[in-house]
């Protein structure tokens, strides 16, 4: 008598062999249409989930329901592909690491719909499916929304190249305040993968490696779309690299941009390999206190030393995300293998004139300036000023080693004719368009979360 639980288990192993074939014919015609996917798809691994009715992914392994991924291998070859790379453009993407303070549910519909926005923009027949009328409409709305068109006529030629990111999305939803019934709908609509992985990483460290892994991808692919780009003159793809630059362009880790104005310098610590451990030890052991190779007391390491911190009190500057951004910062500028232990910051305030400058040189002074913190100003931006003031600090010999000034600001100002002796860059808030900063200075976009 054969026994049942042995022909369950053969007949789950055809189905997942069949499941894996049709995930690997997905990957395999993805990159016959799509080179520049290459690495992106070969990052990814499949594996049956039997408790689940659908598809999921942990930015490694992409988690399916056999009984789910034959079904939709029933409704076409194409419905199967698009699924893949909705899963593997939230990976691109980061949203799997990004939500921070967002509201969690909101978050995922914004997250599906921009992937979708891309999918539904890519001209490739093995993903193409008919838009609903529904999409369309969402699609325009938000659109209209984010440049700020009120118009109901046909979308101009400003609402088309607007890119809609998962960011923009998410305020712009979060500010239409849509009916229950209307948010309902939009979920079906949108809903491909199950997000229930996301943020699932129980190693901080970890989960960062694995995004900074995406984050490489990602700025890879878009090196080789622009150059097929320029090769082929092909706009099938077109949707797809509007979202990549926006989002390598905005895309940073804040506490890894702060990095960029780092120096070496030798600090008063042991240096762990400068020394054979084994020879260290048989001294001790041969003659009870003498080590035969004495540790160095100095390594070199790269942190930040000297830092200006301009901030733009102008009369649209926003108290309250002032002081977060400053509590960011400075939490960032205490972690020890980070930066110096003694570091000279100093704290301008400035709109169209340097209002007051506050100097910190030790931790204990950092708490003090956070609990008594005013915005002092409330006229026009100008960026002159304040590096009118800090060129003459430096003429003065009050910095030996200024690596880098950090601007931050939320609107357009008047930018100094030449490029300062050190790195500048300017920090922008909010979803909109930022203005173009000069070829010498850095452009880092934040949002309320990221604080």
């Amino acid at each position: 008598m054969e026994n049942p639980t042995r022909q369950r288990q053969l007949e789950e192993l055809d189905q997942v062999e069949l499941c894996t074939r049709i995930l690997y014919q997905a990957r395999n015609e993805l990159y016959v249409n799509m080179h520049f996917l290459d690495v992106s798809l070969s990052s990814l691994g499949f594996e049956a989930d039997w408790n689940r009715n659908g598809m999921a992914c942990d930015g490694a392994v992409i988690y399916y329901g056999p009984g789910f991924l034959l079904g939709l291998y029933k409704k076409g070859r194409a419905v199967v592909n698009r699924y893949y790379l909705h899963t593997l453009f939230h990976c691109l993407f980061c949203h799997l690491y990004t939500r921070k303070g967002r509201e969690k549910k909101m978050w995922d519909l914004a997250c599906d719909i921009a992937m979708e926005s891309v999918l539904d923009g890519m001209y490739e027949k093995c993903i193409h499916v008919l838009q609903s009328p529904l999409r369309r409409e969402m699609y325009l709305r938000l659109r209209r929304f984010l440049t700020g068109n009120k118009n109901t006529g046909a979308s101009n030629e400003e609402e088309r190249k607007v890119v809609l990111t998962a960011e923009r999305v998410y305020h712009a939803l979060m500010e239409m305040e849509l009916p229950k019934r209307r948010m309902e709908q939009l979920e079906a609509e949108f809903h491909v993968d199950d997000h229930d992985l996301w943020e699932q990483e129980p190693d901080p460290s970890a989960a960062m490696t694995r995004q900074n892994q995406w984050n490489d991808n990602r700025e890879r692919m878009q090196t080789q779309m622009e150059t097929m780009g320029a090769e082929e003159e092909s706009e099938n793809e077109q949707s797809l690299l509007d979202s990549i630059q926006v989002e390598n362009e905005e895309r940073y880790d804040y506490r890894q941009f702060l990095k960029k104005f780092a120096v070496l310098r030798e600090e008063m610590q042991t240096d762990p390999d400068s020394f054979d451990q084994a020879f260290y030890t048989y001294g001790l052991s041969l003659y009870g206190n003498m080590p035969l190779i004495e540790p160095l007391e100095t390594r070199e390491v790269q942190r930040i030393q000297q830092f200006v911190i301009v901030i733009d009190t102008s009369y649209s500057t926003n108290g309250p995300l002032v002081q977060k951004f400053l509590e960011e910062t400075f939490q960032i500028i205490q972690e020890r293998d980070s930066f110096f232990h003694k570091s000279q910051i100093r704290i301008i305030q400035c709109d169209n004139q340097v209002h007051s400058d506050t100097i910190i040189k030790e931790q204990r002074d950092i708490p003090k300036l956070l609990h008594n913190f005013e915005l002092i100003g409330g006229g026009g931006t100008d960026f002159r000023p304040a590096f009118s003031y800090i060129n003459k600090l430096l003429e003065n010999g009050e910095f030996q080693n200024l690596k880098g000034v950090l601007y931050f600001t939320d609107g357009k100002g008047i930018y100094p004719a030449k490029r300062p002796p050190y790195e500048t860059a300017f920090l922008f808030l909010g979803e909109e368009e930022h203005p173009v900063v000069p070829a010498w200075a850095m452009k880092l976009i934040l949002h309320e979360e990221d604080l």
